[in-house]
């Protein structure tokens, strides 16, 4: 007998002792006096026995038959081999299946296709509550990973995170997690949304100095300073757990849901996350406490946006009205007017995501003219960009492996005549 069926005997046993009404046991039970007079006579007339289901031991009448059942394990070993079955569930109601994930899970693992593994113990940390807007608090990060799974080269998914409702504002891949990466997607998010009242990332260089007498900002602090957001950094990975929790998602769900659509490069990918995210935020999102927006329009222009979100890097002009950047000469052209107030000022040289540049003065874009033949400068990486670095390096190296030329005898070997095989060379 269940737990249930047992309570319900000393119940009734009770009831029939004259200890306790029917109606005091129907009220006991959770039912109704008249199934009560029916148990009891039953016990009665046939004991304990009659107390116990009927139905144990017989299948139940929304049990899925064996053919079906086949049909559905064929088509996650065909189809969705690796996904667990709540993802597989979801992907079979697509295809015209339905089944819970819990049945999924039982006959996935009596297939050998699913493992049941135990959770770990974690250690608690304290709960934070959510921010009640959207747009107040923007968890950032960026999560290396084979997103192809060995199709395409390695690259970073970067994605910006709402607080308030765990909807994913703005992702997408990128070669390296780098400051003009980050930068460009500020950009986009903030040309799509408007400006956050504060963004959370964690302490690595591209977001804050580690020089306590280095009071310079990094780009990225300029960038935010400029547009009125404020930056926060995390002392630990799991203060800023909901872009930490979004990636582990992303890395079950997201690259299978890429290898289904047979997508192998990043342009591919990135064109593939729009509408997949917005099917990821209505799986996941959910709504603020507060119904208003704490985003603020920007008010600038596009070209406005663009420039605060490059690369900034301060220069001296000389007499000549000419700078040296990235190992290029740069001169201003002033159209014949004499600019004498120029000479020896600091200017901004402006490097732009697409290899376009911009020099200001203040607000004035000066026009200029490149003196010198553009040189590859290569610039100093990171504990974020070495792999990438080193890829590229054995990559070229590979490709730059020598070949037997034309005229090497490897090349005529073939063509050598049948009968001089083997035949030694004349003294």
């Amino acid at each position: 007998m269940s737990v249930k069926e047992v309570q319900r005997l000393e119940v009734v046993q009770r009831v029939a002792d004259g200890v306790m009404s029917q109606r005091q046991a129907a009220e006991a039970l959770g039912l109704s006096e008249r199934q009560l007079r029916r148990l009891q006579r039953g016990y009665e007339e046939a004991g304990a026995a009659a107390l116990v289901s009927k139905k144990r031991g017989r299948p139940s009448n929304r049990q899925i038959d064996g053919v079906t059942k086949g049909a559905i394990l064929e088509r996650v070993r065909e189809r969705y081999q690796g996904f667990g079955p709540t993802l597989a569930a979801e992907y079979l109601r697509e295809d015209g299946h339905v089944v819970s994930k819990e049945t999924l899970r039982s006959w996935m693992m009596e297939a050998g296709q699913w493992q049941g593994t135990k959770a770990k113990r974690q250690r608690p940390h304290p709960p934070r509550l959510r921010r009640p807007r959207l747009g107040e608090l923007v968890q950032i990060d960026g999560s290396p990973h084979d997103w192809f799974e060995g199709r395409g080269p390695r690259c970073t998914l970067i994605a910006f995170i709402d607080d308030a409702t765990s909807r994913v504002m703005a992702a997408g891949f990128v070669p390296v997690e780098s400051t003009q990466a980050y930068l460009a997607a500020l950009q986009a998010y903030v040309g799509t949304y408007g400006r956050p009242a504060a963004l959370y990332s964690d302490r690595h260089g591209i977001f804050r100095k580690h020089d306590p007498e280095d009071d310079a900002p990094t780009q990225f602090q300029r960038a935010i300073a400029a547009l009125g957001i404020e930056g926060i950094q995390a002392l630990t990975p799991q203060a800023k757990g909901r872009v930490e929790r979004l990636f582990q998602t992303l890395q079950d769900r997201l690259v299978k849901a890429m290898r289904l659509a047979g997508i192998n490069d990043m342009p591919a990918a990135n064109a593939f996350l729009p509408d997949y995210l917005e099917r990821h935020n209505q799986r996941f999102a959910v709504p603020p406490a507060a119904g208003d927006d704490a985003h603020q329009p920007f008010d600038g222009s596009a070209d406005t946006l663009s420039r605060i979100c490059a690369l900034h890097h301060l220069r001296t002009l000389s007499k000549d009205l000419v700078l040296s950047f990235n190992r290029q000469r740069y001169i201003l052209q002033t159209g014949g007017a004499p600019r004498y107030a120029l000479r020896g000022r600091k200017v901004t040289v402006i490097s732009h995501a697409d290899g376009r540049l911009d020099i200001l003065h203040g607000e004035e874009v000066l026009p200029f003219k490149v003196f010198d033949a553009p040189t590859t400068v290569t610039s100093p990486v990171d504990d974020k960009t070495i792999n990438a670095r080193v890829d590229a390096i054995i990559t070229q190296r590979w490709s730059d492996k020598s070949r037997p030329a034309p005229s090497h005898p490897w090349r005529r070997y073939p063509d050598e005549p049948a009968s001089r095989i083997g035949q030694l060379a004349n003294p």
